[in-house]
Parts: C-alpha cells; sequence; structure tokens
C-alpha cells in the first residue's frame, strides 16, 4: 500500500521560510503527477503545486513567485519550498500522487498523506 507521508510543518514569522517534504513508500518516478494542496480553516481546500513526470510545474497564483515544488526520485521525495511566508498562508498541507495525470480536486489523486500544519505569525 503506497504510503506519503508529510513533514516540516511548523510555526514561523511572516516574512520566514519553511521546506515541507513528501515521503513516499514506493519510487516517485512511478507517478505521472505530485501535488501540493492546503486547507485553511473555513475554507475549501486549494490546490498549489504540482510537478509532472516532465519536470514541468505549475503554481496557484496565490503562491507563484514565493513557492517552488521540486522532486528528487533518489531519495522518492516531494519538496515544497515556502519562501516569504504570509499570516494567510496558514493551512495545513497535504501531498498527493497520481500515476496518470495531474488533476483539480484532491479526491482524485489515489494517494494522500495525512497533512501537515504550517502557522505563519505576524
Amino acid at each position: 500500500q503506497v504510503q506519503l507521508v508529510e513533514s516540516g510543518g511548523g510555526s514561523v514569522q511572516a516574512g520566514g521560510s519553511l521546506r515541507l517534504s513528501c515521503a513516499s513508500s514506493t519510487d516517485t518516478y512511478t507517478y505521472y503527477c505530485m501535488a501540493w494542496f492546503r486547507q485553511a480553516p473555513g475554507k475549501e481546500r486549494e490546490r498549489i503545486a504540482t510537478i509532472d513526470r516532465n519536470s514541468n510545474t505549475m503554481y496557484a497564483d496565490s503562491v507563484k513567485g514565493r513557492f517552488t515544488i521540486s522532486q528528487d526520485n533518489a531519495k522518492n521525495t516531494l519538496f515544497l519550498q515556502m519562501d516569504s511566508l504570509e499570516p494567510e498562508d496558514t493551512a495545513m498541507y497535504y501531498c498527493t500522487a497520481a500515476e496518470h495525470n495531474c488533476y483539480n480536486n484532491y479526491r482524485t489523486y489515489p494517494y494522500r498523506g495525512q497533512g501537515t500544519q504550517v502557522t505563519v505569525t505576524l
């Protein structure tokens, strides 16, 4: 059974940085797409970044220029480098993976982690 485990969340002051990791129990090169989603209290879950097998990346406007998604297949790990963090980035962050496509909908991804909390304070 495939497992994705996120880590690296925590509390940081506005303007600071965090690096999230998502460790996969299976080889990440088997995925066509890996993605990061986030959900803030009272808000819908939002797809914020994707990376596909050809290393093409996509970012939501809300994080473009501040966040960077990357993947290390040798370590079977997905990363999200988050810089210039803002209080609006406070959310639970989730890692997902799929074999065939990148999807907009979180629940379409067959593999999903349990999430890691990011809190940004003023």
